[in-house]
């Protein structure tokens, strides 16, 4: 089928699985830290409210994840940058 497409054609389709690729990726990620973060942070029932502590968890679990993520994205920029 991709013999059929021009070259511009397989680049901009390229370009869109790339991006639907990373959109994945990204999404499964949130999953992930939004499980570990509820099963860590989430002891009571389910109700109207969160328990005593259950928010603030949540929240510093979330800031810890993205403080990570983001920690990591500019190490291996940098670690790029270097190589490049």
């Amino acid at each position: 089928m991709s013999q059929n497409l021009s070259e511009a054609d397989q680049k901009e389709l390229s370009t869109f699985l790339d991006s639907e690729q990373s959109k994945a990726r990204m999404q499964s990620t949130v999953h992930a830290f939004t499980e570990r973060c509820w099963d860590q942070c989430i002891t009571s029932s389910i109700g109207s409210h969160f328990g005593r502590g259950e928010e603030a968890c949540l929240s510093n679990c979330v800031e810890r994840f993205l403080d990570t993520s983001l920690f990591i994205v500019k190490k291996l920029e940098s670690q790029r940058d270097l190589a490049a």
